[in-house]
This record gives structure tokens, C-alpha cells and sequence, in this order.
């Protein structure tokens, strides 16, 4: 099971005691900043919970699976999750 947009709105709405337009905002709002931080090359922590991170990938060489055929594949960028104490806490209960 997983909780959708709509119900991580209507779930921020109750527990902040907000309207759902006001935490779908406050929702944009974080997405928004977390999203062009990242792609600045700035980490995002939030401490207990997660921090985000963008790493740089080298060049490499990776093969087609349909053909087996090797192709070079270019360096880039990737995001790095780290999951903090409070959410590795939750999850192991």
C-alpha cells in the first residue's frame, strides 16, 4: 500500500490542522525547494528524517540488454537519499 498526493494533503491538513489548499501548498512549496536546491548541488537535511544530496556519476561503459552490444554511457548526475535515526526508528518497529 502507498498513500497518494491527495492523501498526503488531506493526512498534512489534519495533523498541522491546516486546510488541504494550504498544505498542498505547503506541499509545492517543499517540492519546489527541495527540487532546486538539489539541482544546484546543494544537500537538503532535514535532521532525523532524510537528506537528499546530488552526486556525479563517471563515464562508463554498460552494455545493451537486448543486444549485449557495449555502449558508452555519458557522466552525469544522480540523487542521493539518506535515510535519518527518527524514520530508520519507524521503519524498524
Amino acid at each position: 500500500m502507498s498513500v497518494n498526493r491527495t492523501e498526503l494533503i488531506a493526512a498534512i491538513a489534519e495533523e498541522a490542522d491546516l486546510t488541504k489548499v494550504q498544505a498542498d501548498a505547503f506541499l509545492a512549496a517543499f517540492q519546489k525547494v527541495l527540487v532546486d536546491n538539489v539541482a544546484k548541488g546543494e544537500a537538503v537535511k532535514i535532521t532525523g528524517l532524510m537528506g537528499v544530496e546530488r552526486v556525479e556519476r563517471a563515464a562508463r561503459t554498460g552494455r545493451n540488454p537486448r543486444t549485449g552490444e557495449e555502449i558508452q554511457i555519458p557522466a552525469g548526475y544522480g540523487v542521493k537519499l539518506t535515510v535519518g535515526s527518527a524514520l530508520k526508528k519507524a521503519v524498524a518497529k
